[in-house]
């Protein structure tokens, strides 16, 4: 194999692992999805359990990783004041084995 695919294949893989990187956006327009934060976790969609690292960030199971700059983000969000403006309604949680998703159906959302 060529280097230059061994290098293609490395940071695709990675991409894998790592997968729920998001950075919150300023603007609704440069989202990728916009969430609503719910105060119980039986509103939410997704239960959120926010990791210190990025190699601690799920595939799409909700553990996430807030980067700081967009360029390095799987998914961009916007945080919305009201429940019918978001495509999914989020709610944090204290604990990572509580992270998963409520609502399956909007889980194509952060493919």
């Amino acid at each position: 194999m060529k280097p230059v695919m061994k290098r293609l294949l490395a940071l695709f893989c990675i991409s894998l692992i790592f997968g729920q990187k998001v950075y919150s956006v300023d603007y609704a327009n440069q989202a990728d999805v916009k969430v609503f934060v719910t105060d119980h976790s039986n509103q939410a969609d997704l239960l959120i359990y926010k990791v210190e690292y990025a190699n601690q960030a799920g595939d799409n199971n909700g553990k996430w990783f807030f980067v700081k700059y967009s360029n390095q983000a799987d998914k961009k969000i916007y945080f919305v004041n009201y429940p019918n403006q978001a495509d999914v309604k989020i709610h944090f949680v204290k604990y990572p084995n509580r992270a998963k998703w409520s609502n399956n159906e909007k889980k194509y959302l952060f493919y």
